[in-house]
């Protein structure tokens, strides 16, 4: 168990310290122009030198993808069951839905400007409607994934309709709808970045447009990084409660070396 855990961590460290130092070193012979790529020391003395400042704006950033992303999972995974429990909802309301997705959402994002106001809620609206699409997806997809005997034998027991969706369609939905988790937790991170390129006060997409405004690179790098490390903590979280609420899943027991 400890080597597996080294492996998985160790390497991934091993590879990012690789190429940092990698990056440095192409700073530092002159290879790259400090105004185009800054070196790795740069971005960090940039953080080190206002770290409440990007703290402010890293929790703000946050707190909009996270109320972005927990709007998508309530109306994806509602929009889903209703899709696949009433086939004529299926026919009326998806293709307009696959319509409205098409449509870029940096064109929308003004409209919710107008109608919510310059505050978190538009930031809020646009990360939920970016994330909201893959939500939809992949619990249609896990409901409509139940072995069939399953649910014959769920009719011979005279399962209602109700305990058929609960007990039988979401538990076998669930790997599906973690993998739709995955990706709109990440489509919200963009979602509020792009709300805050709109029109905003604050939060990592107002630095990063600010800093590009002035040709301040190394905070425009030192925004960038920590909207990485958001990222990679958002998607190590959703995977620790995967590992929780799916131990029986086989790419759980995969990862556990079993």
């Amino acid at each position: 168990m400890q080597t597996n855990k080294l492996t998985r961590f160790g390497i991934p460290l091993l590879g990012a310290l690789a190429f940092l130092l990698l990056w440095e070193l192409a700073t530092d012979i002159g290879a790259v122009r400090p105004i185009i790529l800054p070196s790795p020391s740069s971005i960090f003395r940039e953080l080190a030198s206002e770290p409440a400042w990007f703290a402010e704006q890293a929790v703000f950033t946050l707190g909009v993808t996270l109320l972005g992303f927990c709007v998508a999972v309530v109306v994806g995974v509602a929009f889903a069951i209703a899709i696949v429990e009433w086939p004529l909802l299926d026919r009326l309301l998806f293709p307009l839905f696959i319509g409205l997705n098409s449509v870029p959402k940096v064109a929308i994002a003004p409209l919710f400007i107008i109608w919510f106001g310059t505050g978190a809620e538009p930031k809020i609206a646009i990360a939920a409607l970016i994330a909201v699409f893959a939500i939809v997806i992949d619990t249609a997809l896990g409901l409509h994934s139940v072995p069939p005997d399953q649910l014959d034998l769920a009719k011979v027991l005279r399962g209602s309709r109700l305990k058929v969706l609960l007990r039988i369609k979401m538990y076998c939905a669930l790997p599906h709808i973690f993998a739709g988790f995955k990706v709109a937790l990440s489509l919200s991170l963009v979602g509020a970045i792009v709300g805050e390129f709109v029109s905003s006060q604050k939060g990592l997409g107002f630095a990063i447009l600010t800093a590009q405004g002035s040709f301040d690179t190394p905070r425009v790098f030192a925004a960038i990084f920590i909207l990485s490390i958001l990222g990679v903590v958002l998607i190590g979280a959703l995977d620790m409660i995967e590992r929780v609420a799916l131990p029986w899943h086989a790419s759980q027991r995969k990862a556990a070396g079993h």
